[in-house]
């Protein structure tokens, strides 16, 4: 069954399968082949600069490998456990996540508190490791919300702007409404947040270990706190009206900015050390 997307006032219409191809009786789904590609790329991109944080490339490269799964499976206990409704008299979905249904922010935490026990095994200092992984981390984020747009989910609410795309419908179908496409503003505004964070890591004025993870969640924190308000399929706070991306987007916001101006101030994060600025100039 294929899928039809439009973007009548862009004059742009696709038609094409969730699925990319299959392996005997098993089919590979483009969610996955885009998440993979998204991965891919931010590890390559993560681990040609780790030694300009003071990592090795090996090491980064492990970690993410053996990261991968536990951040997998943390965005799907995420999502499942704020669509539990969804899920309690289906639980052989629950483990379906070629399906979609993975949340980011559950991934992010899972990533975190691995790359910290990562950090001690290996005897890395953590927040050397979270600066660059952080801006791989962004880069496969603004990648994997093209699977976003495969899955035909992640969409936002009615809006008449010239972008706006419609679901099962052609352009003759579809009228003067279509959804705000949301996977899209998420995927440009991390890819703004790469670039940003990659000149600010590069540049001089990342004078402390851990700016550039700061620098992370204030982007990050700013923008899905926008966008989330424009979605459909938000998670809720268990029955309330709280949006629960929107109130880690939040905290993520304020909590990094807290944290940034006050080591300005207090100095209470470890110094760049001056050798470290050489090689980034």
């Amino acid at each position: 069954m294929n899928n039809i997307v439009s973007f009548p006032g862009l004059g742009l219409e696709f038609h094409f399968s969730r699925v990319a191809f299959s392996i005997g009786a098993k089919p590979i789904y483009w969610y996955g082949i885009i998440i993979a590609a998204g991965f891919i790329l931010a590890v390559i991109y993560a681990s040609r600069r780790a030694p300009q944080f003071q990592v090795a490339s090996d090491d980064l490269s492990d970690m993410a490998i053996f990261c991968l799964p536990v951040a997998v499976i943390c965005a799907r206990i995420y999502y499942v456990l704020f669509q539990w409704e969804e899920y309690k008299d289906n639980l052989s979905e629950v483990v379906a996540i070629w399906h979609g249904g993975l949340a980011i922010y559950g991934g992010v935490i899972g990533s975190v508190i691995f790359c910290v026990i990562y950090c001690r095994v290996k005897k890395i200092h953590p927040l050397d490791m979270m600066d660059i992984a952080c801006i791989g981390l962004m880069m496969g984020q603004s990648i994997g919300r093209w699977g976003n747009f495969m899955n035909c989910e992640a969409f936002g609410s009615l809006t008449t702007l010239p972008w706006r795309m419609c679901i099962g419908q052609t352009i003759a179908e579809c009228g003067a409404y279509g959804n705000h496409p949301t996977f899209f503003y998420e995927s440009a505004w991390n890819a703004i947040g790469v670039l940003l964070l990659h000149g600010f890591s590069k540049s001089r004025h990342r004078k402390y270990r851990g700016e550039v993870m700061l620098g992370y969640f204030i982007w990050y924190g700013l923008g899905r706190l926008w966008i989330e308000g424009l979605r459909t399929d938000s998670l809720y706070l268990f029955g309330t009206g709280l949006r629960v991306s929107q109130l880690v987007a939040l905290l993520s916001l304020l909590g990094g900015l807290l944290v940034f101006v006050c080591n300005r101030k207090m100095k209470f994060l470890r110094p760049v050390e001056k050798e470290f600025n050489k090689e980034q100039k």
